[in-house]
C-alpha cells in the first residue's frame, strides 16, 4: 500500500489496465513464472520474510492435504500470487501487492490504512465517486466493478487472455483473494450479484489456506515440481502471454 495518494484512483486504473492487459510483456510457462517468484519477498506481508515461491507451494500443499480430489484448487493455491511478477517489470511493490478494493465509489472504512492512504485522493470529494454506489448500480455484480489494480487483477487477466481452463470458482479465488474488505469484513455487499454471493464461500475457504500456511518450515520445491507440472499441463499448458 502506498503512502497518501493524491491522484484519482478511478482515473488511474484504466491506464494500469491498458498498460498490462495486452499481455505483451513476456512469453513463458507457468512454471517459469513461479520460479520468478524466487526473486520476490512481499514487503506488505508481516508473516513472511522468504520468497513468495515458498508460500505458493505451502498453500498448494495444504490444500492438497484437505482436498486431495480437487486438483484445480491445488493449482489455484500454487498460482494465486504469481501476478506479483509485475514488481520485476518495473511496477513498485505498493502497486502490486496488498489488499484490493473497488474504485469509483465510496472507500469503505475496512480498507487497511484508508484514512492515511487516501486523505488527499480527489475521489473523496468527487460526487461521481464518493457516494455509496458511486458510478455503479445496486447489485450490479463484481464483474462490472473496477477494482484497484494489483497482482490479483493482473493474474486473472493473464489466465482469461490465455484461455486457461480453471473453473469459475478458481478464477474468483485468484481475482478476489486480496479483497479483504469484502470476503473478511463484509463490505461492498451492495454491489454484489447473486453469483458473487454464491462464490463468496469459495473465496473464504481459499483465504484459510492463503493466511494460515505461512511458516518457516520451507518445502522442497524441486521435489514438488513434477506433481504440479502435471496440473499446469492440464489447466494452463505451454507458454502463456504475460
Amino acid at each position: 500500500m502506498s503512502s497518501a495518494m493524491s491522484v484519482s484512483q478511478t482515473a488511474r486504473q484504466p491506464q494500469m489496465i491498458s498498460d498490462w492487459a495486452s499481455c505483451s510483456q513476456a512469453q513463458m510457462t507457468v512454471m517459469e513464472a513461479l520460479q520468478a517468484l524466487d526473486q520476490i519477498v512481499d514487503e506488505s506481508d508481516p508473516d513472511v520474510d522468504f520468497p513468495n515461491s515458498f508460500h505458493a507451494y505451502q498453500t498448494a500443499e495444504e490444500i492438497r492435504k484437505v482436498y486431495p480430489g480437487l486438483d484445480w484448487l491445488q493449482l489455484v493455491g500454487l498460482l494465486h500470487d504469481v501476478g506479483k511478477i509485475l514488481s520485476l517489470w518495473g511496477e513498485p511493490q505498493w502497486c502490486v501487492v496488498g489488499d484490493t478494493y473497488p474504485v469509483g465509489c465510496r472507500f469503505q472504512d475496512s480498507i487497511v490504512y484508508r484514512d492515511s492512504t487516501f486523505s488527499d485522493n480527489p475521489d473523496l470529494k468527487d460526487p461521481r465517486y464518493s457516494s455509496l454506489y458511486g458510478m455503479y448500480e445496486p447489485n450490479c455484480g463484481l464483474d462490472k466493478v473496477l477494482m484497484s489494480w494489483g497482482h490479483d487483477e493482473y493474474l486473472y487477466n493473464v489466465l482469461k487472455t490465455n484461455g486457461c481452463k480453471l473453473p469459475q470458482e478458481g478464477l474468483y479465488m485468484i481475482r478476489f483473494h486480496s479483497f479483504y474488505p469484502w470476503h473478511t469484513e463484509g463490505d461492498y455487499m451492495h454491489l454484489c450479484s447473486s453469483k458473487d454471493l454464491n462464490m463468496l464461500r469459495w473465496v473464504k475457504e481459499f483465504n484459510k489456506f492463503d493466511l494460515y500456511t505461512k511458516c518457516n518450515d520451507l518445502p522442497d520445491l524441486k521435489e514438488l515440481q513434477p506433481y504440479y507440472q502435471q496440473l499446469i499441463e492440464k489447466y494452463c499448458p505451454g507458454k502463456l502471454y504475460w
